[in-house]
């Protein structure tokens, strides 16, 4: 189906946004929302209905924000590219904005889920040495689509309601985590007994069997000696989730492997990530064949008969002893610093292999509703992924 492809500008004006000075007390406090990129990364829906932060009549005449109408589109131009919303109420924003205020010919939510499925593209027309921005002059260029107001209206609908069951699918996967967690907390912290003796995660390797390494360092191993079969090489891609996943696939010859079997993973170890998005926790799966892990992930292999897997991972994501300690130990953030030696002296309160039993034993009864779930989840995901691919080019 063709439709006519315009430049945004000849459909939406595009606004920017500015920050009165913060030094001027009475630009503050007011009544007018005022939002930031950030505002936008914490929203659950694509509507925004106020902000944190608000500013008065004055601070809106002291600087070139402009008060955008309800129904805009906004749209953060740097720090990051490509956070949108919908304003419910009117506000106004920040310089890390150009946003659209649609005319008669565009339709608000057809626009922003057209930004939303080319996000990257956007991402990609940033320039920028300290950080990346889209500059208004690029964001006017941009060529949307514009078919008919009722073709609009409908394919909005359409990927409204997809959307609304992908959030539910996601609240459902949630409140299965937020079991998990309450589950823990009442047996390990408010549930802990005054006779579990605190140890360390060095204590608690099994030294037979790898006990605690990171993976080959520099020309021990090359991106040049990766091949499309062989043994696994594990990443923080397999742990990012918290879960093991099966992520990007990586292999080295049983040749090379030969020459790395001390990296080698065992199911039960414990992965974190040490490097890039550090502080990730997960246990390596039955089944998951011969393989090692890179320099990225710090691996734990466990004494069984005093330390089960699922507590350690459980105790390095949940504990408040474990949280304080790791966010003292890398100067409040987790993110930049983790290492092996932070982790080998963690802190463990270790209850007796009994209890740690019993939790094991209730994560595996929530273990088939939370696969169920994100198995649903997947598919509404890969659904909602086709139908605005579809969307957009007339195939709905």
């Amino acid at each position: 189906m063709s439709w006519p492809q315009l430049e945004i500008k000849e459909v939406a004006r595009v606004v920017g946004g500015a920050t009165p000075s913060s030094g001027e007390a009475t630009y503050w406090d007011g009544d007018i929302d005022w939002a930031t990129p950030k505002d936008l990364s914490d929203l659950n829906s694509k509507i925004i209905d106020g902000t944190p932060r608000k500013i008065t009549q004055a601070g809106l005449r002291s600087c070139s924000a402009e008060r955008l109408p309800v129904g805009s589109v906004l749209f953060s131009s740097r720090a990051p590219i490509g956070h949108i919303a919908i304003n419910s109420t009117p506000m106004a924003t920040n310089q890390g904005f150009k946003s659209f205020i649609p005319g008669p010919d565009l339709d608000a939510s057809f626009l922003y889920w057209w930004l939303d499925a080319n996000r990257e593209r956007l991402q990609a027309m940033g320039n920028g040495a300290t950080f990346k921005e889209v500059s208004k002059a690029v964001v006017e260029g941009i060529v949307v689509p514009v078919p008919p107001m009722p073709e609009q209206r409908r394919i909005a609908a359409i990927l409204d309601q997809a959307d609304a069951l992908r959030r539910m699918r996601r609240q459902a996967l949630s409140r299965l985590s937020d079991l998990e967690a309450a589950m823990f907390f009442d047996t390990f912290v408010s549930g802990a007994k005054s006779d579990w003796r605190e140890t360390n995660v060095a204590d608690l390797v099994d030294k037979n069997n790898g006990g605690i390494r990171t993976g080959p360092f520099g020309s021990q191993l090359l991106h040049s000696e990766f091949v499309d079969e062989g043994i696994a090489v594990l990443g923080i891609d397999n742990a990012v989730s918290n879960n093991f996943r099966w992520a990007k696939q990586r292999y080295i010859t049983p040749q090379k492997y030969a020459d790395l079997t001390r990296y080698k993973v065992h199911p039960g170890d414990v992965l974190i990530t040490i490097m890039g998005t550090c502080g990730r926790c997960a246990i390596v799966p039955d089944g998951v064949g011969e393989a090692i892990n890179t320099k990225h992930l710090c691996c734990i292999s466990l004494d069984q008969d005093r330390c089960l897997p699922e507590f350690l991972h459980a105790y390095f994501l949940r504990h408040p002893t474990a949280r304080h300690y790791l966010t003292s130990r890398s100067k409040g953030a987790i993110m930049d610093g983790l290492n092996m030696g932070i982790i080998k002296e963690l802190p463990v309160v270790l209850p007796p292999l009994s209890t740690q039993r019993k939790f094991k034993r209730s994560l595996a009864a929530l273990g088939g509703p939370a696969s169920r779930a994100e198995m649903a989840l997947a598919d509404v995901e890969s659904l909602f992924t086709s139908l605005q691919y579809r969307a957009f080019r007339g195939e709905l």
